[in-house]
């Protein structure tokens, strides 16, 4: 590879749905992190690793093991760096690799990682029952925020996980499915589930308060 700027690369070559400039500025990164360029894989890290810490933090719920499995997440990055091949953003492919580190954490401590989603077909009425719950709102109120995080923290890694991503986080469906490799309608159905969750939750929370 040559000392010199990375060649622009037409964004329409990648299927992210990135804009172009997002497309080329992943590419330039790369490109300088493969030739050992001074400071980019530093870049790297601090560009990514604020989305490395959500994921894998809201999936183990431990900071040392959060810190250990960010620090594994990008060494695996170095490591396969070469094999990425553009066909969704940088950020998604860093993201697939967190998840991927946290969920086999979780497998070998043989914890959990979700409760079984609804079938696709039954995402509608599950959505019909928990569409008049609003989280934001939720979390916004000081006791209902402080109730919401209790019963957020009780739910299983992986809808904590997409649950999160989506509302506080405001990545959307696709982005999720991509990072987790779920259907568009699994994450629905996780999203859908954990809202009615919540609602009931909150609910009879509230009501032993009272």
């Amino acid at each position: 590879m040559s000392g010199g700027e990375p060649a622009v690369i037409d964004a329409g070559e990648i299927g992210s749905g990135e804009p172009p400039e997002a497309v080329n500025a992943d590419r330039v990164l790369v490109a300088a992190v493969l030739a050992g360029t001074r400071g980019a894989f530093e870049t790297l890290v601090r560009d990514h690793q604020r989305l490395c810490w959500h994921i894998i933090n809201r999936m183990v719920r431990h900071p040392d093991d959060t810190r250990e499995l960010c620090q594994d997440t990008f060494l695996r990055v170095h490591r396969y760096l070469h094999q990425y091949r553009f066909e969704s953003a940088l950020k998604t492919w860093i993201g697939q690799v967190a998840y991927s580190v946290a969920r086999r954490h979780l497998e070998r401590k043989r914890i959990p990682i979700a409760e079984p989603a609804a079938d696709e077909d039954s995402v509608s009425f599950v959505e019909r029952v928990a569409d008049d719950f609003d989280l934001e709102a939720a979390s916004a109120d000081a006791e209902l925020g402080a109730v919401l995080r209790d019963e957020i923290e009780a739910l299983p890694p992986l809808q904590r996980t997409v649950l999160t991503l989506y509302h506080f986080d405001e990545e959307p469906i696709a982005e999720i499915a991509r990072i987790t490799g779920l259907t568009a309608g699994t994450i629905k159905s996780h999203l859908f589930r954990c809202r009615a969750r919540l609602r009931g939750r909150l609910q009879a929370r509230l009501g032993e308060m009272e």
